[in-house]
């Protein structure tokens, strides 16, 4: 058990649906720093609310309404005065679950509004230092009465009113536990990249198709050292160009889908 006197005015946020591989490993590794934790359930299936609730979690049922909007409702229920945001397959490492405890010791507390530290993912057997990657900085730990969620459906942003302190230690996230995995998302993140442009009112480039490909690969595979992390490094600056290439080429078809309807 805890020492209670390492409990922090903390409570700790994570959305979740059918999680139950990756849920207790996420709570287990802040619960020790933590009043309260509150998940945000959006209808799984297996057993992630019975864990959830094993770990002593009050468990909120939403529906699934986007990234940016399911976190705030997770933010709502909050109750204490700080609030850790995480995703279900996120964990706090041992140095930053110390980092968080020395922000709250050492009087910073008193300072700064919130706390954005280091994000470090794991992908084919390894952990991800370089490239686009890493350090993949996220804003996560935040003063509940000056935060609010930012962003949209497909990729949500903490926002806090204040001055914010970076702290040592990683957040270990085991998003992409297969290639499969990841290749699953290409497809709804461009759909998301559509309709992102379609509401700014941007028209299909052919020079932007080809080019920001090219430049994210040379970007995260030679400028960001993404060769230092081998094949898996070369794997993710391939796959994040195709990615961003799929982006735009839907662009185009949307536009000439669109084009052929009004005729």
């Amino acid at each position: 058990m805890s020492n209670p006197v390492e409990i922090l005015p903390i409570s700790l946020a994570v959305t979740a649906c059918n999680e139950e591989s990756r849920l207790c490993k996420c709570l287990a590794s802040a619960r020790s720093l933590v009043r309260e934790i509150v998940v945000v359930d959006s209808g799984s299936t297996d057993r992630t609310v019975a864990i959830a609730e094993a770990e002593g979690a009050r468990v909120i049922h939403q529906e699934w309404l986007g990234h940016s909007a399911q976190k705030q409702v997770a933010l709502d229920h909050c109750t204490q005065p700080w609030v850790l945001i995480l995703d279900s397959d996120e964990e706090l490492s041992e140095e930053l679950r110390q980092s968080i405890r020395l922000f709250f010791s050492s009087g910073d507390v008193d300072w700064f509004h919130g706390c954005r530290f280091n994000r470090k993912i794991r992908f084919l057997g390894r952990w991800i230092m370089h490239g686009d990657w890493y350090p993949d900085t996220k804003l996560r730990l935040v003063r509940r009465d000056k935060a609010s969620m930012g962003g949209n459906a497909a990729h949500d942003t903490v926002l806090v009113q204040g001055a914010v302190k970076h702290l040592r230690g990683d957040l270990l996230h085991d998003s992409y536990p297969t290639i499969q995995s990841y290749l699953e998302k290409i497809g709804p993140f461009a759909d998301e990249f559509v309709k992102r442009q379609q509401q700014e009112h941007k028209r299909w480039s052919l020079a932007a198709n080809l080019l920001r490909p090219l430049w994210r690969f040379i970007r995260a595979y030679f400028l960001r050292l993404g060769f230092l992390d081998g094949f898996p490094g070369f794997w993710i600056a391939y796959a994040t160009s195709f990615a961003v290439f799929v982006r735009y080429s839907r662009g185009y078809e949307e536009e000439k889908s669109e084009k052929m309807n009004a005729e």
